[in-house]
């Protein structure tokens, strides 16, 4: 079957199918194209632009995505943009994020339910009673947290630029929350304290040393890159410590044929399409909340233009505080 020809469209969906062929059986793509091709309609009908976070499916990342990134990435890009909607396709903090800097603009996500094992595991009122027991110690909310949250804290860090955040806080003693794992990565390379929130990433939660131990048994080449909402036993063996953002970067500069990224699957399948000279040694820890994002789903976001984040203007502007701080330290 020729997909050229079955395919009548301005986009270039030939182009994109020559990303994802490895990882999309060519019957289930015709079935995609035809979403991929009336999102991307309905993006030019309404001035509408879609953020992606990197753990999003290959054909929402290759096929309708017009900015991809980590999470720092999209804050940045969603404060820059121009458009007059903003799909965000990633989970709701997210997507609460892009709300926050761009007030006056409309802000769906596809599914309300898209939500994050970190993001619930903290309420404004505990940040509250950690301000009462550690008073005039500065608190740093990691951007997986809601709006409410970041409305409490002194300032909000991604997993790119959470070291240099910390540090720029010029304190011996930092409360980080929520992800322990993270937290304790920060401590240590900051030699700061740190007072760290019992929260976890469900995904990165899973891998375990002895799962690096074997793959590294069986493969005595195998470079590994992990995230460091990654368990402290686990960084300690990988060959790289960074976020999706920086393990990217770190792909295109070290010469190493086999890899293997530890963290949420749908990002090697992602990374795999820029890097054809490498051998990717897949780990599939999925993202339940990332992926209840869909093209079917974007369809009718965007055609209703529903599921629109709100967020009350007083807690959005005290949330806008702290990630502007962030925006302006940048990445590490």
């Amino acid at each position: 079957m020729d997909i050229k020809s079955h395919i009548k469209s301005d986009i270039p969906l030939y182009e994109v199918y020559e990303k994802v062929k490895s990882l999309v059986p060519l019957e289930e793509w015709f079935i995609s194209a035809e979403y991929i091709e009336e999102i991307n309609r309905l993006k030019r009908e309404k001035g509408a632009v879609i953020l992606a976070h990197n753990y999003q499916t290959p054909d929402i990342f290759h096929g309708v995505a017009d900015i991809v990134g980590d999470s720092l990435a999209l804050a940045q890009k969603a404060k820059e943009s121009d458009a007059d909607i903003i799909v965000l396709c990633g989970v709701h903090f997210m997507a609460e994020t892009a709300k926050i800097v761009n007030p006056s603009k409309k802000v769906l996500i596809p599914d309300l339910e898209a939500g994050c094992s970190l993001a619930s595991s903290i309420t404004a009122q505990d940040v509250r009673k950690l301000r009462e027991k550690y008073p005039g110690v500065p608190i740093v909310a990691y951007v997986n947290t809601t709006a409410e949250v970041k409305a409490e804290v002194d300032i909000c860090c991604t997993s790119a630029n959470a070291v240099k955040v910390v540090e720029s806080l010029g304190s011996d003693r930092v409360i980080f929350l929520p992800d322990k794992y993270l937290g304790k990565w920060v401590a240590r390379q900051t030699g700061v304290e740190i007072i760290l929130w019992d929260g976890t990433c469900e995904v990165h939660e899973k891998f375990t040393a002895e799962e690096l131990k074997c793959m590294k048994s069986q493969f005595p080449d195998l470079y590994t890159l992990a995230h460091p909402e990654c368990a402290p036993e686990v960084l300690e063996l990988a060959d790289f410590v960074g976020s999706t953002s920086g393990m990217i970067r770190h792909l295109s500069q070290v010469n190493k044929r086999r890899v293997a990224l530890i963290t949420e699957c749908s990002m090697g399948d992602n990374v795999m399409a820029y890097h054809p000279d490498k051998e990717f040694i897949r780990t599939c820890n999925m993202c339940p909340h990332m992926k209840k994002i869909t093209l079917q789903k974007i369809v009718l976001s965007l055609k209703k233009e529903q599921f629109e984040v709100k967020i009350d203007e007083n807690t959005a502007s005290k949330a806008r505080e702290a990630i502007e701080r962030m925006l302006k330290i940048g990445r590490s």
